[in-house]
């Protein structure tokens, strides 16, 4: 989450002139400056982060953060908040040619830098001094804390080589660039490796360079780069389908876009990131409890929609949605009450989305099915929501209640958490993919990519 960063002071300056950081980033939400790894000082200090925009920038500043020693920004643009990033700085600035001075790579391919203000020759960085470094938080706060939005992980970092990607990628029989989980590479004695498939931020190098967790809490989670899970889309604003409140809202979503609150407008709705138009999937929710929260799954052109009414109200035409709507547990598609329940603040509701028969089943906790439900009767669909055949996702909608209250609506799409409370006993999954609290149905897998291709 945005308020967890971490912290180390290295006792003794590394190799000033030569390093590289090695790290995968998926990205939140777009807009903000934010700090990826940075060193220095509350004067001056030098970073990797990712400007507003959406590119990546490298820079050292000096005289009170007033001028930069150098300052390097990418061309390209990078906005995916689904996807991982790769992302590789190598510096080495004893090299006479002043581009061969620093080099960055994404997904495996050197990119290229707007203007050439490049750190003069024999520059000593501020990162890899004995000076305090910082992940995911600015330390030089003139700006604000620029915290990174977002997740991280398998973080390398190398005092004394420059290397490229490849000592930490490579590209599969696909030509997708996929991770090296365990990479061939001299560390030096300030190198480290972090975050190695989990949220421990013991150093795994050898060389007991250890971090530590200086505010916030760092979470664990099964999104990663090699199996990408749906979460809720930062980058579409949800029209509010009320009269009076049809405005488009930017999204307020936090935890890695799996906690939904409310925007500027009293509703806010939330699609997913990954759709599918076959397959058999689940998801959890601790519902809001107001009788406006509601929890389904919607086609693509939802989001677009000029009055995207939320799943339990009546669908502007052509929107296929379905899901249970509020307290009143009222189980729908497109407007009409299929069945009804009683949800309550203290409830997960679990949903079994059937893509192959075009079914939904809704659950209460652990509990039996709504309405008699039986989400592995396959074609007979015993007391399914019925659907219309079309390609679906995850959708959520918050309310705040008309300014009395805001009500979160936290996902579990599989990443094991509600918000940042891990589920308190894990259920059943065959599939393997993703961690529930309850019992997944056979058949049934999480949203993601592995889970697409079943």
């Amino acid at each position: 989450m945005a308020s967890t960063y971490l912290s180390r002071t290295p006792s003794s300056a590394g190799n000033r002139k030569t390093w590289t950081w090695s790290g995968w980033i998926k990205k939140s939400k777009l807009g903000n400056v934010e700090n990826i790894f940075t060193a220095g000082s509350s004067s001056d200090d030098g970073a990797v982060r990712y400007l507003s925009a959406g590119n990546f920038n490298l820079y050292e500043t000096n005289s009170n953060g007033t001028a930069y020693s150098f300052n390097l920004e990418t061309n390209a643009l990078y906005r995916d908040v689904n996807g991982w990033y790769h992302l590789v700085v190598a510096v080495d600035t004893t090299q006479a040619t002043a581009s061969d001075r620093v080099k960055m790579y994404v997904n495996g391919s050197q990119v290229t830098f707007t203007g050439s203000a490049y750190p003069s020759q024999n520059f000593d960085t501020f990162i890899n001094n004995n000076v305090v470094h910082q992940i995911s938080k600015s330390i030089n706060t003139t700006y604000g804390t620029r915290e990174f939005d977002g997740s991280m992980t398998h973080i390398h970092f190398i005092d004394g080589t420059a290397y490229d990607a490849s000592a930490f990628g490579q590209y599969d029989a696909n030509g997708v660039w996929t991770i090296n989980v365990s990479p061939s590479v001299t560390y030096g004695n300030n190198g480290f490796f972090i975050l190695k498939n989990g949220n421990s931020v013991t150093d795994q190098s050898g060389n007991g360079n250890n971090w530590t967790v200086a505010g916030g809490t760092l979470t664990n989670t099964e999104d990663n780069p090699s199996n990408v899970f749906c979460t809720l889309n930062s980058i579409v604003p949800q029209a509010a389908g009320v009269s009076g409140r049809d405005v488009a809202v930017s999204p307020s979503l936090d935890n890695g876009n799996t906690t939904a609150g409310e925007g500027a407008a009293v509703f806010s709705n939330q699609i997913g990131t990954i759709f599918a138009s076959s397959g058999k999937y689940y998801a959890e929710c601790k519902f809001g409890g107001d009788q406006y929260c509601h929890f389904g799954i919607a086609n693509p052109t939802f989001s677009y929609a000029s009055l995207g009414a939320y799943p339990g109200a009546s669908l502007t035409s052509g929107v296929n949605s379905a899901g249970i709507y509020g307290s009143s547990g009222e189980g729908r598609v497109n407007g009409s009450v299929i069945f009804t329940d009683s949800p309550t603040t203290s409830d997960t509701i679990c949903l079994a989305m059937d893509l192959d028969n075009n079914a939904l089943y809704i659950r209460r906790n652990d509990g039996a099915w709504m309405n008699s439900g039986n989400p592995e009767s396959g074609a007979t669909k015993t007391g399914a929501i019925p659907l219309p055949s079309d390609t679906y996702t995850w959708i959520v909608t918050s309310h705040n209640n008309s300014g009395s209250g805001r009500n979160y609506m936290k996902v579990n799409f599989g990443n094991g958490y509600f918000g940042s409370t891990p589920v308190a006993s894990a259920g059943t999954n065959a599939s393997g993919i993703g961690i529930f609290e309850y019992d997944v149905p056979t058949g049934y897998t999480a949203l993601s990519t592995k889970g697409l291709n079943l």
